[in-house]
């Protein structure tokens, strides 16, 4: 190998340093997604493990604060990924107050528009330890930028005396001493601004072969070097074979970063080897690689699905109408279904970070217009619902004055007629409801069951008399049967037999009455037709005596009977019209009713009489004359 070749730089050297650099992985930001709970504080919504490392659990924004008032204290400006953390969790627990602050305002009768948050004391420390926080990050992070311009200047000279020492082999045999101090400082140096380190190192790499590649006297200390670097650089090599077994995508890759920094720092092999070993290293980095890219095309996939179903359950919100719910049964069970979306919102995944704050306001703000319909209608019927309370509060406080009366009657009537009127009344509150029920109820069955103990003799009673009744009835009707032993005086005889019979039972006395009623009311028509067939004749008879002795006064008794036939028309008229006017929804009216009607078809019966004899008159009158004996007298006489 002539000594041009040696000192042409390896071409490889770039490419080699380029491909060093792999690809940083994606940032994965885990978020605390707010879920909706309109009538309670919010609960938190934590990613996939792999997404999100464990964290203490914070219940309240006064522990939140006092974390952050210790990070300030340690004046170390805290771990960015804590920082995040505390920052999601204090927001979520505040977001959650706030709205529960505003549900119970909106119930109260306050409008939604209306609404102002308090001061919260809370996020005002917390700002301002944050605000410190970040002030003392910042610090900090300056002083790193200042430092890593300072070990930019140091590596800057180290290359720069390199890059002097490689001008010839002699001068790089005279200063192999000082370059393999240069290579140990240059370990010791720091980082340096991430924009210049590609270039720093790639520019070091290259004078540090072309250093070793014009070491010609020392050659044994070279090859000792090449050697102690490829064994350094097989080493790295298999760990970053082995890490293709690593479970945990990230942390192989992690841990491949490391390994990538290690190798930088090592010096160069022979330039035989320089390709072969690059490669298998090269080769490890690309499985690794290859499989952190797969995880998180992965992940985007997920995200994609999970915005998927996301946007499936807004159309789901938004589909929800209001508008035909007209009671709370209704609300409630629509209530069902919105918080039954919001469970299932919550079994979901994160989206895109990009996109899951966009479509978590959507689903938020669909459960809001419902939320807010809902607590206007409440806040619309619940002075109708206060309006109802009082009004069952009434009847409550009546039905307990009435509990322990003793006027069994009068106080059950009222009672049930209490029991129709809470029927009649709407709903009231919800918390006061089973309260009054349950007292009214209380009242009510107190004074039924007082009713029941005292009334247990008197009811037995009453089926005595109920059968002893039945009885009469019985015998009335076989009266009526059997009309040739039916007499007026066996009638008024079993009538007062039943005059004397004491109460029955309240719910038989219309039946066993209007059963009486109708066989005494037969039994008096048949007298009463006997008895008008027998004065119709008697009239007949006395006013044929009366013609056969000349007398002429039949056009007087048919003017009296006539004048008398009109009465008795006008007051059958009269009981009519009353009749109709009459009000017989009592049971006082039922038989006031029931009596004007027999006197009715009394004065029927009546008229019908007046009737036959007028007739019976008018039929005599027009009959021919008889002669009579004084006539027969005074023709011979002539």
């Amino acid at each position: 190998m002539t000594e041009t070749n040696e000192l042409q730089p390896v071409p490889e050297v770039e490419t080699q340093a380029a491909e060093v650099q792999t690809a940083p992985a994606p940032e994965v930001e885990t978020q605390a997604e707010e879920t909706m709970q309109p009538e309670g504080a919010a609960e938190g919504k934590t990613a996939d493990a792999e997404e999100a490392p464990a964290a203490p659990l914070y219940e309240t924004k006064e522990q939140v604060v006092e974390r952050l008032e210790a990070i300030r204290e340690e004046n170390t400006g805290g771990d960015k990924g804590e920082l995040e953390l505390l920052k999601q969790v204090f927001y979520k627990l505040h977001k959650a107050a706030q709205l529960a602050a505003r549900t119970a305002f909106i119930e109260a009768g306050g409008q939604p528009e209306e609404w102002r948050a308090d001061i919260d004391i809370a996020e005002e420390n917390f700002k301002s330890a944050m605000a410190a926080i970040r002030q003392r990050r910042a610090e900090l992070a300056e002083a790193v930028e200042r430092q890593k311009t300072e070990n930019l200047e140091k590596k800057l000279a180290i290359i720069e005396r390199i890059k002097e020492l490689t001008t010839t082999p002699e001068e790089a045999n005279q200063h192999f001493d000082e370059f393999k101090q240069l290579q140990v400082s240059w370990k010791e140096v720091g980082a340096v601004p991430a924009e210049r380190a590609t270039e720093i190192w790639k520019n070091y790499q290259l004078y540090v072969e072309q250093f070793y590649d014009l070491l010609k006297l020392n050659s044994e200390a070279r090859e000792y070097d090449f050697k102690k670097n490829l064994t350094a650089k097989e080493k790295l090599i298999e760990l970053a074979e082995k890490l293709a077994d690593e479970e945990d995508v990230i942390v192989a890759f992690n841990k491949l970063q490391g390994l990538h920094a290690e190798y930088k720092e090592i010096g160069p092999v022979a330039k035989e080897l320089r390709d072969e070993i690059w490669n298998r290293f090269k080769a490890a980095s690309t499985v690794i690689n290859k499989r952190h890219q797969e995880h998180f095309e992965a992940i985007k996939a997920r995200e994609e699905e999970n915005l998927r179903k996301k946007e499936e359950l807004c159309e789901k919100a938004e589909a929800i109408v209001v508008d035909d719910l007209t009671n709370f049964a209704q609300w409630d069970e629509r209530t069902k279904e919105v918080l039954a979306l919001q469970a299932e919102w919550k079994t979901i995944g994160f989206a895109s970070h990009k996109q899951n704050a966009a479509v978590f306001e959507r689903f938020r703000q669909a459960c809001d217009r419902f939320f807010t319909a809902k607590s206007e209608y409440y806040r619309t019927v619940k002075g109708e619902q206060n309006e109802n309370l009082e009004q069952k509060r009434k009847l409550v406080e009546e039905a307990e004055a009435l509990q322990d009366s003793t006027e069994w009657r009068k106080t059950g009537d009222r009672l049930i007629q209490l029991q129709k009127e809470w029927r009649t009344i709407g709903a009231v509150p919800r918390k006061y409801s089973e309260q009054l029920w349950k007292r009214f109820t209380t009242a009510c069955d107190h004074f039924f069951e007082a009713k029941n103990e005292a009334t247990a003799g008197q009811r037995e009673e009453e089926q005595a008399n109920m059968a002893a009744k039945q009885d009469v009835i019985e015998q009335f009707k076989a009266l009526a049967a059997d009309t040739a032993t039916a007499t007026i005086d066996k009638v008024k005889e079993l009538q007062a037999q039943w005059n004397e019979i004491g109460h029955v039972p309240f719910r038989e006395k219309d039946r066993l009455y209007k059963e009486y009623r109708a066989v005494v009311d037969e039994l008096y028509k048949q007298f009463g037709a006997s008895q008008t067939r027998r004065r119709l004749e008697g009239f007949q008879k006395s006013i044929r005596q009366a013609v056969a002795k000349g007398e002429s006064s039949l056009g007087r008794e048919r003017e009296r009977l006539l004048r008398l036939f009109e009465t008795r028309k006008a007051e059958i008229q009269t009981y009519e019209n009353n009749l109709n006017f009459l009000n017989a929804t009592s049971k006082s009216g039922n038989s006031l009713v029931a009596e004007m009607n027999r006197k009715v078809e009394k004065l029927r019966e009546e008229l019908d009489l007046l009737q036959c004899k007028i007739k019976t008159i008018e039929t005599e009158m027009r009959a021919p004359k008889q002669p009579t004996a004084e006539d027969d007298a005074a023709s011979e006489t002539e």
